[in-house]
């Protein structure tokens, strides 16, 4: 099936399903009334890209566009946020609707801060974008910030959430290598860890990340109003966002009703996809170098809660080559018609770039066939970054780099 490579499930429902009440309508609106309550919070824009959508012989493509978000031009800072706002309630016996932005900065909470645990910490590991975010957090409550980034990445990220105060390193280890360095960090020093992979004996962190994410779904319906999408495409890295998003629809469409999710992941890095082609009720990580340009999804472990939702909520997995992201990137940014000019990083761009290739080669009529595109379809797809790294971006969209 050329160069997509797809895992399908049949859609499951009724009982016994793992339970997405925890990312649901009411739990993302508790979470946006906290990310509301902070001074740069405001929606992201939904770009209906009808032109696109046309020219692709579907009914109607949107596009949310996460570069907006709180100035840091990425998504993820909506999980670290609410995960640190979570943790520093559930410490002080109060619950997160009593602890928006302006209390939280507070004299008052300060101290109890102070009192209960001194100088706070917070030490994460990333690939930029969920690093920059929990910096931001830090900084805003005067704490200290640790963090590390699997090698390769790039200077103008770390440099990026080193700006922002936090003592940022790149190390000469992979994603997940990071992440338990970060852990090993943690445990010794006492300090906070705050990462959106979950494993045995932590997964409260992890949680809150999700919860967090669900703002993105709560603000998607709303802004849709009576149009409902038919297929949803999400980027996978540990699954932790695409989890959040996915238990959302699933909870607010009911599963019979919600739309086609497919998870989208880099051949690199998809241990989504291997797991759901395994389907033993094992994870299936992916080891070693992870050398993709989707330096977002570069993750090797899934996170056991994210998993857990897409196993019982995902219809499709797909692993992918790089140069779809690159072909994401160039169709957002040079709309047609009327539609709207979107920056999308590698992450951000590749579900879009997806959609595209199985809309425009007839290679992939077979495949359009097993997600059910068609003349009738609205696509929703969620560009979770801007161009994080503007020299790649301009790489890409500018001299063509990774063409098939």
């Amino acid at each position: 099936m050329g160069d997509i490579r797809i895992v399908h499930y049949d859609r499951k429902t009724g009982g016994g399903l793992y339970s997405v009440k925890a990312y649901g309508e009411s739990s993302a609106a508790k979470a946006r009334e906290f990310h509301n309550s902070f001074p740069e919070y405001e929606p992201t824009p939904l770009v209906e890209l009808k032109n696109l959508a046309s020219d692709m012989g579907i009914k109607n493509m949107y596009v949310k566009d996460e570069s907006y978000r709180f100035g840091l031009n990425a998504f993820k800072v909506l999980g670290g946020s609410y995960a640190i706002g979570s943790y520093i309630a559930q410490a002080l016996d109060m619950d997160i609707s009593d602890l928006p932005y302006e209390r939280l900065v507070s004299d008052e909470i300060k101290g109890r801060i102070e009192d209960k645990f001194g100088k706070l910490t917070f030490i994460t590991a990333t690939d930029g974008n969920h690093g920059r975010g929990v910096a931001w957090t830090a900084a805003r409550l005067e704490a200290d910030c640790v963090v590390y980034m699997p090698k390769g990445s790039a200077l103008e990220r770390l440099e990026n959430i080193r700006n922002l105060g936090a003592r940022a390193s790149i190390t000469d280890m992979n994603y997940d290598d990071a992440v338990r360095l970060a852990n090993d960090e943690a445990e010794t020093n006492g300090w906070i860890m705050v990462q959106d992979t979950a494993w045995e004996g932590y997964e409260d962190i992890p949680a809150w990340i999700m919860q967090g994410y669900a703002t993105i779904g709560s603000e998607i319906t709303e802004q849709l109003g009576d149009v409902k999408p038919t297929h949803v495409f999400l980027q996978a890295g540990v699954g932790a966002f695409s989890g959040a998003v996915c238990g959302f629809m699933a909870d607010y469409y009911g599963d019979g009703e919600r739309p086609v999710i497919t998870i989208v992941e880099p051949w690199e890095a998809d241990c989504m996809y291997r797991t759901a082609e395994a389907a033993d009720g094992m994870l299936h990580p992916v080891t070693g170098d992870m050398d993709s340009i989707m330096a977002g999804l570069c993750c090797g472990e899934p996170c056991t809660i994210g998993w857990n939702v897409l196993r019982d909520h995902a219809d499709n997995f797909l692993s992918v080559p790089d140069y779809l992201a690159a072909d994401g990137m160039r169709v957002l940014g040079n709309p047609l018609g009327s539609d709207s000019r979107i920056v999308s990083g590698e992450s951000g761009a590749v579900t879009s770039g997806v959609v595209f290739e199985i809309m425009k080669n007839k290679e992939y009529a077979n495949l359009r066939d097993i997600l059910g595109l068609d003349e009738n379809s609205v696509v929703l797809c969620i560009s979770t970054e801007g161009d994080t790294d503007r020299e790649n971006y301009r790489n890409i969209v500018w001299k063509g780099a990774y063409s098939r």
